[in-house]
């Protein structure tokens, strides 16, 4: 990992057995988004001194917005000018038209070019709106205009799911130019969010070929978060081909791949680096490497030989803990004593291999969900074991979730409301029932629209938690104001938000604290909500009940933890998941049409559910006891 802003540029990555292209690894996407600005600060204060132009070829999307703040800070600083640049943007959805929100022209002028001395003539975007047939001689032009200037100086880009680099989907050829395209359906998903529903995502786009962004001197692809990191160990590791277009970049002879832990958590060296060469072995890593060996021979630890140790390339590990026998058994003691019936505790037991401490015997547990759902989803058999089990539980919906209520939902409790009341208010609800009827995509939902839609997601997690058997008065809203934007775009995490979730923790003074783990939610409020809970606790660090207070971690709808990071294990009865499915189904606006779907397709009581099953399942399959469902949590040291 480098930490200097000039790490390294290489020619052709030396090839090793695995990885094909360079690299580089940090833990924080801030600082590394920072690395790349500068670069590109350099290269442009570079070709001032030599009287020559800097042309850049420029991304969009969530992976390079942090580099073009960089550049407007430096920019605002007077310590970079853009007055030599000249820019050449991958693509653009089309048709659009450039007003439009979501249009690539809208994106780069709101994230860059506003905000810096660039002269507008220097700015090339693809033109969304260009009619079909005058296409062809277009795209030859914006090519001519690429050469005219000498070529790419640098590149940026990010990586789809689907490994396209700008948008040259899956079966793109490396000598294409630029041209229309028609996009992927995992692309064209990926974007539902943005454009309020994939039936108004655009079925087309320009973009600039492969062997354009090829012929760059200088490339570097940025990738962040999990969700890139199946297409990163394709592209970094896989053969070169057009199913996977970002492959191509392994001939490339000067491109670095910058990368975050979670975008990098697939490589072989970081996934299971045993592989790879020696390892030194921590516990953790030790745990992680049986598991996967039980996996991926289908056989329980208990069974895993010499043998199998040794052709799997763990020799070095038996060779410190003597034999198979012994390891197998450390771990399989390990893995059984993450389970336990009793998530609070149990009380008057022995808890010295237990995940929780027995004492007090009664805690005061704190829930906290991003979304009025996430809690009934992810841990609602849990939920349901700390209620019945005695424990003082609270939980607290750290966002209205309002933009995930359609408006048809909408409608149907104006029009409920509007037919039901003879008050003064009734035309408030005859405009808002108007508005709704014709309502275009670019709308922005009204105050009084996104009250109805918040009230609606309050109510529906005031009848989950009823069915659980929690009072009102243990329930607590906080709608943090990051979130109420009317919009899939959120506003940066504030003191504002950090002060009220302090403000509740210290309120409960909780003895247990569980929050999302999971930050595959497509929009990212799980994420800004757990930033939001660490900023909290650091700030309460040094407040004396914070000294008994376990923080445990959840994931939901879009993931489960790994079984080598689960800490804690709590198996469900039939009559468990049930229940629990049963609250799940209580959020009426969120069933059957999701707005924010992800790639899975299926009703989140359902995703629930199988995860949950599934979790089980491996358990058993490792050795373990079988039960029925297994939800599963991490402990977060803070």
């Amino acid at each position: 990992m480098v930490q200097e802003i000039e790490y390294k540029q290489v020619g052709k990555f030396e090839e090793t057995k695995f990885e094909k292209i360079h690299n580089e690894i940090f833990s924080s996407s801030l600082h590394a988004s920072k690395l790349v600005a500068h670069e590109i600060a350099k290269l442009i204060k570079q070709k001032q001194q030599e009287g020559l132009h800097c042309v850049l070829g420029l991304a969009t999307g969530s992976s390079p917005i942090k580099v073009y703040e960089e550049l407007v800070n430096m920019h605002r600083s007077g310590e970079l000018s853009f007055h030599n640049v000249i820019t050449f943007n991958l693509d653009e959805y089309y048709p659009i038209d450039r007003d439009h929100q979501q249009s690539y022209y809208h994106f780069m002028h709101q994230h860059l070019f506003n905000h810096v001395d660039i002269m507008p003539e220097n700015i090339h975007i693809p033109d969304g709106s260009i009619l079909l047939e005058e296409m062809d001689q277009y795209c030859i032009d914006y090519e001519l205009k690429i050469k005219k200037y000498g070529g790419l100086d640098f590149q940026l880009l990010g990586i789809g799911r689907t490994g396209h680099i700008g948008f040259n989907e899956p079966g793109s050829h490396p000598n294409s130019g630029t041209r229309v395209i028609t996009l992927d359906h995992i692309t064209r998903s990926d974007a539902a969010s943005d454009f309020n529903g994939i039936e108004h995502v655009p079925k087309k786009a320009i973009t600039m070929g492969i062997n354009t962004i090829l012929k760059a001197k200088r490339i570097i692809l940025l990738a962040w978060g999990h969700k890139k990191a199946p297409m990163i160990k394709d592209t970094i590791e896989g053969t070169v081909s057009s199913s996977v277009p970002a492959t191509f970049l392994q001939n490339h002879q000067n491109i670095t791949l910058i990368l975050d832990d979670e975008a990098a958590s697939e490589l072989t060296r970081i996934k299971t680096p045993w592989l790879v060469g020696q390892c030194i072995w921590t516990e953790k890593l030790r745990l992680r490497a049986v598991t996967w060996l039980s996996e991926l021979l289908n056989k329980p630890i208990l069974k895993l030989t010499d043998k199998d140790y040794n052709e799997h390339g763990m020799s070095g590990l038996l060779a410190i803990e003597g034999s198979s026998y012994e390891l197998n058994i450390k771990i399989f003691n390990h893995l059984q004593h993450t389970i336990t019936g009793w998530p609070g505790g149990k009380p008057n037991a022995d808890d010295t291999h237990r995940p929780e401490r027995a004492l007090p015997k009664k805690k005061r547990v704190l829930i906290f969900s991003p979304h009025p759902d996430d809690d009934v989803i992810s841990m609602g058999g849990t939920f349901l074991r700390l209620i019945d089990q005695g424990h003082d539980v609270h939980v607290v919906y750290q966002t209205s979730g309002n933009i995930a209520v359609t408006d048809q939902e909408a409608l149907k409790f104006a029009e409920v409301f509007n037919a039901f009341t003879n008050s003064p208010n009734s035309s408030k609800f005859q405009e808002t029932i108007s508005f709704l009827k014709s309502k275009k995509t670019s709308d922005r939902d009204s105050d009084a629209i996104l009250k109805i839609k918040g009230l609606i997601r309050r109510m529906e997690s005031l009848g989950a938690i009823r069915h659980l058997g929690l009072s009102d008065d243990k329930v607590h809203f906080l709608d943090l104001p990051f979130y109420e934007t009317g919009r899939v775009k959120k506003k940066p995490l504030s003191r504002e938000d950090i002060t009220l979730t302090k403000n509740i923790i210290e309120k409960i003074a909780p003895h247990q604290l569980y929050a999302a783990g999971d930050l595959a939610d497509p929009h990212g409020t799980h994420k800004i909500c757990l930033d939001a809970i660490f900023a909290a606790l650091k700030d309460l660090k040094s407040s004396t009940f914070m000294d008994d207070c376990w923080v445990w971690l959840y994931r939901g709808a879009w993931q489960e933890w790994d079984v080598s990071e689960i800490d804690m294990a709590v198996p469900l009865s039939p009559d468990e998941v049930t229940k629990k499915t049963n609250a799940i189904l209580h959020h009426q606006s969120q069933k059957d049409r999701v707005m924010f779907q992800g790639e899975d397709s299926r009703e989140f009581w359902l995703r629930a559910r199988e995860r949950n099953k599934n979790t089980a399942i491996l358990y058993d399959a490792l050795g373990l006891a079988d039960y029925e469902a297994i939800e599963a949590f991490k402990r977060y040291i803070y």
